[in-house]
């Protein structure tokens, strides 16, 4: 299995949030109407480069990417398969800013969420050898 198809059958939860790359999510729906916002989505700073790191490192990565995004409206929240778990959190924000912040951290990809449309992974260019060079259409950041 690629990188890609792993994070593809991800299950992203915070809050009364799920989300699933691919598929609209009325839970996110509910979620940014209510703070009025258009877009968000999934981060986490566990795991640089798809690469394991001990638990203690990654909670202390975690707690610096939440200091980061301490302005904005976000939720704590799990990601992963049966197989694995990680901690992630869910911001709204525009998916252009998150991405930044995805790659000061090193991560491979964000899940992108925008009201009424399904759920759009969007890869760290620098993965170009593991993840798709562009992301899949219907996720561009809003401009």
């Amino acid at each position: 299995m690629t990188l890609a198809e792993a994070y593809r059958r991800t299950i992203f939860r915070a809050g009364p949030v799920l989300a699933r790359p691919g598929m609209r999510s009325v839970s996110a729906d509910e979620w940014l109407a209510g703070l009025a916002a258009r877009q968000a989505a999934f981060i986490t700073a566990w795991n640089p480069m798809s690469r394991r790191h001990p638990p203690g490192w990654n909670l202390r990565r975690q707690a610096a990417l939440r200091g980061a995004l301490r302005r904005k409206p976000a939720l704590e929240g799990m990601s992963g398969t049966r197989f694995w778990q990680e901690h992630n959190l869910l911001v709204a924000a525009d998916a252009r800013l998150l991405l930044r912040v995805a790659r000061q951290f090193r991560q491979a990809a964000i899940l992108c969420l925008r009201r009424g449309q399904p759920a759009r992974l969007l890869f760290n260019p620098r993965f170009a050898a593991a993840v798709p060079r562009h992301p899949p259409p219907g996720c561009s950041p809003a401009r």
